[in-house]
């Protein structure tokens, strides 16, 4: 690519078109000329030489001379840069501005929206068990009715919670109770409901829940896993307090 082509994509890139770029090159070396001496001088169609010269006049770039011919002349070099950078700080600050009204509108929807997600699959559940865990500053209660459901990624979570200082109670922990230190409290269920799809559910602080249910498509149970979950949502805070009540009616301590 020759010099010149380089500058004309320079100048594109401030802002220029293609034909303005060149007609304002030719300006700068003819100094001041008519679009005849212009078309000598540049590739541009004779045609398109005047609307070029008339935007770059617009932009600041370019004087015009009422005369007979009409003579064009472009402005120094130091004022054409004051004239361009100006441009691209009024762009610049429009479309940032822009951006910012888009990011607020979309703070706006998020707290107008509640946020209910679904995960397929006992390992993708576990990845999603283990992360709410890890995030957890207060509880964590956590109960698994199949064993299946209750692996060693997530045991390995709920004692590093207990371990900082998480308040982690385990539901029915009775078959994984050697995994746990004593940073690790157990409940039993008394009299609950029997469900056999109820899979396992999780409560992390006061707005964090995650439920799952198993079986189905004629698979067994531990093969076919669904969940929801929520987290920091008031959808998530009220199912929460609901399964507080359920927690405070059918749990004891074991």
């Amino acid at each position: 690519m020759s010099d010149h082509d380089e500058a004309v994509a320079a100048l594109k890139r401030l802002g220029l078109s293609s034909y303005e770029a060149q007609v304002f090159i030719a300006l700068q070396r003819l100094d001041t000329a008519t679009v005849r001496e212009v078309d000598r001088t540049t590739e541009v169609p004779r045609s398109q030489i005047y609307g070029a010269a008339e935007d770059l006049a617009e932009r600041g770039l370019v004087d015009i001379q009422q005369s007979n011919p009409i003579q064009y002349r472009a402005v120094d070099l130091d004022e054409a840069r004051t004239r361009l950078r100006e441009r691209l700080d009024r762009e610049e600050d429009r479309a940032f501005d822009y951006l910012e009204s888009a990011r607020r509108e979309r703070a706006d929807e998020s707290e107008a929206q509640e946020d209910i997600w679904t995960v397929q699959g006992t390992g993708t559940i576990d990845d999603r068990v283990v992360t709410l865990i890890g995030d957890a500053d207060e509880r964590v209660v956590f109960g698994a009715r199949e064993e299946g459901t209750f692996d060693d990624v997530v045991a390995d979570a709920l004692t590093a919670a207990g371990e900082r200082g998480v308040a982690v109670t385990v539901v029915d922990g009775d078959r994984a109770r050697e995994r746990f230190g004593d940073d690790v409290s157990f409940r039993a269920t008394t009299d609950a409901p029997n469900d056999e799809r109820s899979g396992r559910v999780l409560v992390v602080d006061a707005d964090t829940v995650l439920i799952s249910v198993t079986g189905g498509d004629g698979l067994p149970a531990v093969d076919h896993e669904a969940a929801i979950w929520s987290a920091h949502t008031g959808f998530a805070t009220v199912l929460v307090g609901l399964l507080d009540v359920w927690f405070d009616q059918y749990l004891e301590d074991a």
